[in-house]
């Protein structure tokens, strides 16, 4: 399987600590008011920071339980499915998410990554290319959508890539090379 620059984000999970103590406090806040949606998002980011996706997965469902309108809730629910390597169900989340968002580039590129990991190369590479369309410069959907190139038989397409990356992120297109050589 190539190697692919995962950046399942949940940009909701960026302000929860790791602190076991955070945790606890959260846990009480849920229990005190169970019905505050958004006291169980922020629970579920906690547990999905601490990698105990099975627990951060059910305060998700809570909270959309007390709050159906909370969009960013799919979103969360597919980066825990993918990071538990259920592709297929984090898909279903990821695009229940873009109904919401159609032009939300980073679930855009998570959709790819869930193809990719599928090996749906076609359909990842039309994800990515969403992605870019909104937003040109987002040069880790470029790099992923090399790979799905390299992967179709795509190459001359996948060295324009590497070309523009060169000049946008020297790192990638390292790594790039090193799939060009393995792709012979």
């Amino acid at each position: 399987m190539p190697r692919i620059v995962l950046l399942v984000s949940i940009t909701l999970l960026a302000s929860c600590s790791r602190s076991p103590s955070d945790l606890q406090v959260l846990q009480q806040k849920v229990w005190k008011n169970p019905k505050d949606a958004e006291a169980y998002m922020r629970l579920g980011n906690a547990y999905a920071r601490s990698e105990r996706y099975r627990e951060a997965a059910e305060a998700y469902r809570n909270a959309l339980v007390i709050n159906p309108e909370l969009e960013e809730i799919n979103h969360a629910l597919g980066a825990v499915a993918f990071n538990q390597k259920n592709y297929a169900e984090s898909l279903k989340y990821f695009q229940k998410h873009l109904e919401h968002s159609p032009k939300d580039s980073l679930t855009l590129y998570d959709v790819g990554n869930a193809y990719m990991q599928l090996k749906q190369f076609e359909k990842a590479a039309t994800s990515y290319s969403e992605a870019i369309d909104n937003s040109e410069s987002f040069t880790a959907a470029h790099y992923n959508l090399a790979i799905c190139y390299l992967n179709t038989g795509q190459r001359a397409d996948a060295q324009a890539i590497y070309e523009w990356l060169l000049k946008k992120n020297n790192y990638l297109a390292v790594s790039l090379q090193k799939h060009f050589k393995k792709n012979k």
